[in-house]
C-alpha cells in the first residue's frame, strides 16, 4: 500500500526531503503561493508550527505556481520572501506542479485518496497526512490554518500513535 513516505520533494535548499523523514509525525501539507489573496496564511501557517511541532506536527510548504502564476519567484527569493515578510521557520519545498499530468508525485497520490472534489482548486489546499503515512483528509483554500475545523482534525490525529 502507498503511503505519503513513498514520496519525496526537494527541500527550498536543494537538498533532498523525502517525506519518509517526517516518519511518526503528522503533515500538514499546504501548496503555497507568495502574490495570493490567502497568502497572510502564511502566518497561521507558521502559528500552527510553533504551537504542535512539539507534539508531532510538521507544515510543509509547497510552492507552486500553478493558480494565476502565482508564485513566480526562485527558491531563494521565495525562501526570503516566507522568512522575511511571515517568519516562516517551517519546511518549504522548492516550487512543485500539483494539479494535471505534471504533478508532483505526492500531489497526484494525494488528490487520487481526496477524489476529484478534494483536488487543489488554488493555492493553500492543504492535505493531512497521519503519523502512519496515511491520507486522513484535505481542506480548501478558505480554510484557515487555525481555524476551529483544522484543529480539530489536528487534534485526532494527533492524538492518535
Amino acid at each position: 500500500m502507498t503511503t505519503a513516505y513513498d514520496f519525496s520533494f526537494t527541500a527550498i535548499d536543494g537538498a533532498p526531503l523525502p517525506l519518509s523523514s517526517f516518519r511518526g509525525k503528522v503533515l500538514l501539507v499546504v501548496n503555497t503561493a507568495s502574490e495570493c489573496g490567502f497568502t497572510p496564511q502564511y502566518e497561521g501557517l507558521e502559528q500552527l508550527w510553533q504551537a504542535r511541532k512539539g507534539q508531532g506536527l510538521v507544515v510543509l510548504g509547497v510552492p507552486c505556481n500553478d493558480f494565476g502564476a502565482q508564485e513566480p519567484g526562485t527558491s531563494g527569493e521565495i525562501a526570503q520572501f516566507c522568512k522575511v515578510n511571515y517568519g516562516v521557520t517551517f519546511p518549504l519545498t522548492t516550487r512543485s506542479v500539483v494539479k494535471g499530468a505534471e504533478a508532483h508525485p505526492f500531489y497526484k497520490w494525494a488528490g487520487e485518496q481526496a477524489g476529484l472534489i478534494g483536488r487543489p482548486k488554488w493555492n493553500f489546499h492543504k492535505y493531512l497526512i497521519g503519523r502512519q503515512g496515511e491520507f486522513i483528509t484535505w481542506f480548501s483554500s478558505v480554510a484557515k490554518p487555525t481555524g476551529p475545523k483544522i484543529g480539530k482534525a489536528l487534534d485526532q490525529a494527533l492524538a492518535t500513535s
